[in-house]
């Protein structure tokens, strides 16, 4: 049974959900996309991360942060009801990690919520990110914008909070929901992507543990989509993850 199709049956709750953008058939954002279900399939998820040779990185990135996206809205649909105002009344990962909304627009300055608020509010914002052609253009020929990688690294980077506030405040209800081998194959999922280290001279990954500083060598290029120190809240996860991929 698929991802979606496991988790997608208790996140009833969160009817505001649907996935993002179908893509096309016999388009190139297609074939990517089909290429990318091909290598999670077969179990290796440090090769499902690494972009595909030859292809545009752009296609890359915004194909996984749609599918991340998709994800991380379908498993936390499953603790809507235990991640109320009353329970969450601050977005944080934990005693030491609050995280304030702002979007510019609606949000000038940072602002403090409860969870599901922030998330709301984030899920919201990210939609209008991914619809809007400008920023995630999906016809063909239609060429990225200059600022595209800034803003995957800006959606990345508040999907990872999810994560966070999941792991450190609702672990317990996702384990007897039984979800919690969704969760950590999507995590894993996701981090090993957010560091993919691969070599300027074709796409297989450097040998080395992003989290040292001795893997920034001129033979490698890194994603680098997330400062490691964002990914904090889940340190020893993410060691434990990167030791075992």
């Amino acid at each position: 049974m698929s991802f979606f199709g496991t988790v997608g049956g208790l996140a009833k709750a969160r009817t505001t959900f649907k996935p993002r953008r179908n893509t096309q058939e016999n388009t190139k954002s297609y074939q990517l996309k089909k290429y990318a279900e091909a290598t999670l399939g077969s179990g290796n998820l440090r090769l499902a991360v690494v972009l595909p040779e030859g292809e545009d990185l752009n296609e890359w990135l915004a194909i996984n942060t749609v599918d991340f996206f998709n994800q991380i809205n379908m498993l936390y649909g499953t603790v809507t009801e235990f991640c109320t105002p009353q329970e969450c009344p601050i977005m944080c990962s934990g005693p030491r990690y609050e995280y304030h909304w702002q979007d510019g627009v609606n949000f000038k300055k940072p602002t403090k919520m409860s969870a599901p608020e922030y998330v709301d509010h984030l899920m919201n914002w990210t939609q209008a990110q991914l619809d809007d052609e400008a920023v995630f253009p999906s016809k063909i020929g239609v060429a990225f914008p200059k600022n595209f990688v800034a803003t995957v690294k800006s959606i990345v980077r508040r999907l990872f909070r999810v994560y966070a506030h999941l792991y450190n405040h609702h672990f317990a209800q996702l384990c007897a929901l039984s979800i919690e081998a969704h969760i950590n194959t999507s995590y894993r999922h996701f981090l090993l992507f957010v560091t993919e280290v691969r070599m300027n001279s074709g796409s297989m990954p450097c040998v080395g543990d992003v989290f040292e500083d001795g893997i920034d060598n001129e033979l490698c290029v890194q994603f680098n989509l997330i400062d490691r120190k964002e990914l904090a809240p889940l340190s020893e996860l993410n060691e434990s993850i990167m030791a075992s991929s």
